[in-house]
């Protein structure tokens, strides 16, 4: 028997405080992606052909090599969170629970890390 109220014995075993900071952060990423995909679409639809030598012509050009790096970033940061969320609310077993969370961060590393050094490697010029 406990002499402490329900209201302290609750105090301090709440939330982490970190749901609102994600929160956030998905909402921050996905206004982010609403210019980047419309600048993304916009872009491709004015180049005067989808051909490889276009293509590689355009994705050399300073801006548009950035602009690519930030939607491949901002596009996996966002997707892992959002899988993050799914993760925590349906996966129950605290060690499948940490594993796959491991799983799914590291994918997304991968991706953004290879979608970010194929652009820098046809930026740069270095497409075979």
């Amino acid at each position: 028997m406990t002499l402490r109220s329900p209201l302290a014995r609750v105090l301090g075993h709440g939330s982490a405080k970190e749901g609102v900071h994600h929160w956030w952060v998905q909402r921050l990423t996905s206004v982010a992606l609403v210019p980047l995909t419309v600048w993304f679409v916009v872009s491709i639809l004015s180049l005067p052909s989808l051909d490889h030598a276009t293509v590689t012509a355009w994705l050399g050009q300073l801006w548009t090599a950035v602009f690519l790096i930030l939607l491949v970033l901002t596009a996996a940061w966002h997707s892992q969170l959002g899988v993050r969320v799914v993760v925590e609310d349906y996966v129950h077993g605290s060690g499948m629970k940490t594993l796959t969370l491991t799983l799914v961060t590291f994918f997304h590393v991968v991706v953004a890390v290879a979608g970010v050094l194929a652009i820098l490697k046809v930026a740069l010029g270095g497409a075979a």
